[in-house]
């Protein structure tokens, strides 16, 4: 554009021959022809058509997407698992051209969606609690449909059970079901049942500080992962204990391992 604003002037204002131009602006004599003999004031280009390797996908994810904004934010599809989902079933182009159609597309109307699994063919909302072991990277999850005391024991229950072992320490929140009270610094009332469950399987409990989620940095990962692996495809399950993948699967037969195993 400021290029064309200076031969403009050159030519039309000052009354400079082509060749002076063709000298100063580096460009042939035919473009400067061809810019003067159009009288415009802004270049134009015709850009080619070329087709996209997305185009044979194209309704394809824009129904992925329609699906998408009728869910809840934390149940929706991220691109990188559209694009994924895409390849496996032959896109060979590019994650950033379907991050770039996901940016262009505008949905017609946004619809609500009620949060939930079903089981046993009813609508049911569940509560998960995420058990992360670090050194072994096992992580489990546990759906109840409360957060009880009763969940809290349960989920660390069946965590212990992988064949990884017990912990010898383990990081928890500040949850009800565990601290009756928060003092200053790291000084906690810890509730007399929680304490029962902790010298049974001979692990010490540590508390974060209130809202300091960096300090249990891997269990916040798990909980986003696992929304995106797991619960956004909204799977279906014939009743609460029934696993929701093969590895889950594994881990809920194996057999109970020594709470003195350190992990």
């Amino acid at each position: 554009m400021e290029l064309l604003s200076v031969i403009r002037r050159w030519h039309c204002r000052d009354h400079r021959p082509i060749r002076e131009i063709e000298r100063r602006t580096g460009l042939s004599r035919n473009t400067i022809r061809k810019y003067l003999r159009a009288q415009s004031i802004e270049p134009r280009f015709q850009v080619p058509e070329r087709p996209s390797r997305l185009d044979p996908f194209a309704d394809r994810l824009r129904g992925w997407l329609v699906l998408k904004a009728a869910r809840p934010h934390k149940n929706r599809r991220t691109a990188r698992r559209l694009h994924e989902d895409l390849v496996v079933l032959g896109y060979g182009g590019s994650y950033g051209r379907v991050a770039a159609f996901i940016r262009q597309w505008k949905p017609s109307s946004s619809t609500g969606a009620r949060t939930g699994r079903s089981i046993a063919g009813h609508r049911v909302k569940l509560q998960v609690a995420h058990t992360r072991l670090s050194f072994s990277r096992a992580f489990i999850l546990r759906a109840c449909p409360l957060q009880t005391q009763e969940m809290l024991f349960d989920a660390l229950t069946e965590a212990f059970r992988v064949p990884v072992g017990v912990p010898r320490r383990g990081i928890f929140d500040n949850m009800k079901t565990a601290v009756d009270r928060i003092g200053s610094g790291k000084a906690r009332q810890v509730n007399l049942r929680f304490m029962a469950l902790a010298s049974h399987y001979l692990f010490e409990a540590t508390f974060c500080n209130p809202a300091a989620g960096w300090e249990k940095g891997q269990i916040e990962k798990t909980v986003q992962d696992a929304r995106r692996q797991i619960w956004q495809d909204l799977p279906a399950f014939p009743d609460l204990g029934a696993p929701c993948c093969s590895i889950c699967s594994a881990a809920s037969t194996s057999a109970p391992v020594s709470s003195s195993q350190p992990i």
